[in-house]
């Protein structure tokens, strides 16, 4: 049996999501538990030229939304990077699920072969096929700002653990 493009994409970063919204309750029941303000947290990086914390989430979303878009046709909402606050970013996860879940399966199926064609940086462009796409650079992409968001908690003493990481909640 063949895995489908679908099957690939959209379970996988809907489970991300998911575990990435927990991460953040981990993070806004550690602020609460410490008292300090978790802003705090969503400016923190781990170098100094590395994004901070916010555009961790922002950009594993938009990864998630654009990518998906990107293969099935279906245009993706426009987020205004506003997020200050752990709830704004728990918001943006949500209208992003809400996203993902209103594109057909059928949409991405089949993309395999399909020209993508996306920005790398500010002025260029590359193009791939759906497949190479998916798995050399939309998921890549996603799942390393998923994981440096998690290191960054870490970092500030959230407890997470590697089942909060695969698992979510159910961990």
């Amino acid at each position: 049996m063949t895995i489908s493009m679908s099957s690939a994409t959209l379970p996988t970063v809907q489970q991300m999501l998911g575990n990435l919204s927990h991460l953040l309750d981990k993070a806004q029941a550690h602020a609460d538990a410490k008292k300090f303000d978790p802003v705090a947290l969503t400016q923190f990086r781990l170098a100094p030229d590395m994004l901070p914390f916010t555009r961790q989430i922002q950009i594993a979303c938009d990864g998630a939304k654009n990518g998906v878009a990107r293969l099935s046709g279906v245009d993706a909402p426009k987020f205004d990077d506003t997020e200050t606050t752990l709830a704004e970013l728990k918001e943006r996860i949500q209208n992003t699920l809400a996203y993902l879940a209103s594109v057909p399966a059928d949409k991405i199926d089949g993309t395999e072969d399909k020209d993508i064609t996306f920005p790398v940086g500010r002025e260029a462009t590359r193009t791939m096929t759906g497949e190479a796409y998916l798995k050399h650079w939309m998921l890549p992409n996603f799942f390393f700002h998923v994981t440096m968001a998690y290191a960054i908690l870490r970092h500030n003493g959230v407890e997470l653990g590697k089942a909060d990481y695969l698992a979510g909640k159910r961990a």
